[in-house]
């Protein structure tokens, strides 16, 4: 049975682990699953990574065990604000909720091969499959009600999905990043609409198969 480790956390309310556990466990249910906010479990077993952190700051022994684990075969799926790579958290004095620097961690920025600019407010509007892919097998194109990412994407990764916004271009949804490994992201992931959706579902259970083959 494939191993799933969904790492989060709960710095930010918008993006808690602790509110999106139960969404995890209805989409991975029949993984051997681990939801969890130690990024110590990193250094652990796993086959599939599922990324849901905000602030991506690891120490130097969780990078390289995640890049190891890439390196080595394993699996890593991005969700939603995993390619948000210049968010953290402030320090014990501050007054401010999130601190932006202004660069992506770039080792985590070459592994998913993205990083999120901005997002307007959520709302609904669609996604279309763009490419015939073990992620996207039995997926055709949808509307969600979700929060829109505007995202910087390398020119180098596999385009699945689009967005199809009324106000936004159209940003990639879905991709992976071959020349990393079995790595791909989806953007969608913040609303309970999005997580009960079944073509999300599917796109994210798709890429956890994907991921460990």
């Amino acid at each position: 049975m494939t191993r799933v480790l969904v790492l989060g956390e709960n710095t930010f309310p918008f993006h808690a682990i602790d509110e999106k556990r139960a969404a995890f466990e209805s989409v991975f249910e029949g993984f051997d699953l681990t939801v969890t906010d130690d990024r110590d479990a990193l250094t652990g077993d796993y086959d599939v990574l599922v990324d849901y952190l905000t602030d991506s700051t690891l120490t130097d022994a969780q990078l390289s065990a995640l890049l190891d684990h890439v390196e080595r075969g394993g699996g890593y799926l991005g969700v939603h604000c995993a390619t948000d790579l210049t968010s953290r958290a402030p320090g014990p004095d501050s007054d401010e909720v999130i601190v932006h620097e202004d660069e992506p961690l770039p080792e985590l920025r070459d592994l998913v091969g993205g990083h999120f600019l901005d997002h307007p407010e959520r709302s609904e509007f669609g996604v279309a499959v763009t490419a015939d892919h073990p992620i996207t097998d039995g997926v055709a194109d949808f509307s969600v009600f979700d929060e829109p990412y505007r995202l910087d994407v390398d020119d180098g990764v596999t385009v699945l999905a689009r967005m199809d916004h009324p106000d936004l271009d159209d940003y990639p949804v879905v991709w992976t990043n071959d020349s990393r490994g079995r790595v791909a992201y989806v953007s969608l992931g913040h609303t309970d609409e999005a997580f009960e959706h079944e073509a999300v579902r599917r796109l994210l259970r798709n890429a956890v198969d994907w991921a460990d083959a």
